[in-house]
């Protein structure tokens, strides 16, 4: 039977929107509501904990009874957070198969995406399973700011391996006639690894596109790593909400939803 754990990295240092996980939203802190959606949608299945960056947040868990994990502020990702923390609760790396790393932000992404990303890993040994939408907005195709997914997808298939994570509108339609599916790939920043696949990559150097692109699942990709991805339909549970809370503006426009 697979063994599986989510941990949810949490830190307060956020310039945009300053100790963002402890803002009250309608009576319960974010990092608790983030937290009871986490365990709804996958208490039957996977243990829960949240690798925290700070002794506030600890004691805010604390309150409403979640396992917290204090690590390293100085840690320079989520990834590296949940790695430290997952140290920490499976010393030995005999506990768990397979972590879900699920953004301690995410107040309105639907947490029931990372189940067939788990049943993913279980049935194909990928090193990390992720997700992708289909990019319908022209304009989010050339901004840089949106990362896409290159992976090689029949039109009606629905998961593939990833081949490359970048900034740029790739790939390239050079003979639109031979080609049916020219869709491009949003990724949606989602994981699902294995335990010992996790703890690889943090050991793992920065490495050359990693750096050129400022995108840490290049690491993974560089150093013979398998990722593959998933498209889905839907990500968010209430689709007039934000995803995430990253902003002041983003806090707003999500408290008329939620109770």
């Amino acid at each position: 039977m697979t063994r599986v754990i989510t941990l949810m990295p949490v830190r307060l240092a956020a310039t945009r929107l300053p100790n963002k996980p402890l803002l009250n939203i309608n009576g319960k802190t974010l990092v608790q509501r983030v937290y009871e959606n986490v365990q709804k949608a996958l208490g039957d299945v996977s243990d829960i904990a949240i690798a925290a960056g700070d002794q506030l947040i600890v004691d805010e868990c604390n309150k409403f009874g979640a396992t917290a994990i204090l690590t390293d502020p100085a840690l320079p990702s989520g990834t590296d957070r949940i790695a430290a923390a997952l140290k920490v609760l499976d010393p030995k790396g005999e506990k768990y198969d397979v972590v879900v790393d699920f953004q301690g932000d995410n107040l309105n992404v639907d947490p029931k995406v990372c189940l067939p990303l788990v049943e993913m890993v279980q049935r194909t040994n990928c090193d990390i399973a992720t997700c992708g939408m289909v990019i319908q907005n022209e304009e989010d195709k050339n901004n840089p700011n949106v990362v896409k997914i290159v992976m090689g997808l029949e039109k009606g298939q629905t998961e593939a391996p990833c081949l490359y994570f970048t900034r740029a509108t790739a790939p390239y339609t050079r003979n639109p006639e031979k080609c049916e599916n020219q869709d491009l790939y949003y990724h949606i920043g989602i994981y699902v690894f294995k335990a010992s696949s996790l703890q690889k990559m943090v050991s793992l150097p920065t490495s050359v596109l990693e750096r050129r692109e400022a995108l840490e699942q290049l690491r993974a990709l560089e150093n013979g790593m398998s990722v593959r991805a998933l498209l889905i339909d839907k990500i968010k549970l209430i689709d007039e909400a934000p995803a995430d809370i990253n902003t002041e503006e983003d806090l707003q426009n999500s408290l008329p939803y939620i109770k």
